[in-house]
């Protein structure tokens, strides 16, 4: 019984994680091109502002914004970004699509790279909160802290 608990746990634990490696650098200083980091799956209910979320982008509308993803080790491509407001949130100045007053609406975040020319929520406005694959929880072979 207790073997069967250990590889139940370990299949649990493995399925709630996942690598995915930063790619250009949107998120510098603080996570820089070519670091991998560990991704906790989290529902938006879950995810806090400041929190590093890795989600599916938007449809790339140039080459820079194509260059701003990270991968995870299946290829696909992702957005690693900070939480700037949650859904219910005033919508911080500067985002697209955004006027003063506005609220983040039900299921969006407002997302923005650490580095001022990330292609962000200044640019794209909200992002769905669906796309949320889940929140940095620490990068791989490192010791930096995930706040800048």
């Amino acid at each position: 019984m207790l073997v069967a608990s250990a590889v139940i746990a370990a299949v649990r634990i493995r399925t709630s994680v996942v690598v995915v490696s930063v790619r250009g650098d949107s998120m510098a200083p603080t996570l820089l091109d070519g670091e991998r980091v560990v991704v906790r799956r989290r529902p938006l209910a879950r995810v806090r502002r400041g929190d590093v979320v890795v989600l599916k982008p938007p449809p790339p509308t140039s080459e820079r914004d194509a260059a701003a993803y990270g991968t995870d080790r299946n290829g696909a491509d992702w957005n690693v970004k900070r939480v700037t407001a949650l859904p219910g949130e005033p919508v911080p100045a500067g985002t697209a699509g955004a006027g003063p007053g506005d609220l983040v609406p039900a299921g969006s975040l407002v997302v923005r790279g650490d580095n001022p020319d990330s292609i962000d929520s200044r640019h794209r406005g909200f992002f769905p909160g669906d796309e949320l694959l889940g929140t940095v929880v620490r990068r791989l072979g490192a010791s930096r802290a995930l706040r800048p």
